[in-house]
């Protein structure tokens, strides 16, 4: 089993000091896990660290595909609001 890093990763480097097997590398400007190191922390920690830290939404999927931050999960605001949102000109959010 191991997680992976997908597109909504930001770079912000918060997960990189946490991993306690090495997993996580740069790639680019943003970074990803190689799955030969990711334990999932098992055994390790009570909670995934890349995943306990990260800020991003969606960015750490399980090995299913699954989101293990969903949408809604960090900023309280429900997913359903968030795909329906959209920046409009003048930097407003309309919904």
């Amino acid at each position: 089993m191991a997680y992976r890093i997908d597109t909504p990763c930001t770079g912000c480097w918060a997960c990189l000091p946490l991993c306690p097997n090495d997993a996580i590398r740069p790639h680019g400007t943003i970074f990803t896990i190689k799955v030969s190191h990711c334990t999932e922390c098992d055994g390790e920690f009570d909670d995934p660290q890349c995943v306990s830290i990260c800020p991003v939404e969606e960015a750490i999927l399980d090995e299913s595909g699954r989101p293990l931050n969903p949408l809604g999960s960090l900023t309280g605001i429900p997913a359903a609001v968030q795909r329906s949102a959209r920046w409009v000109s003048g930097g407003r959010l309309s919904l």
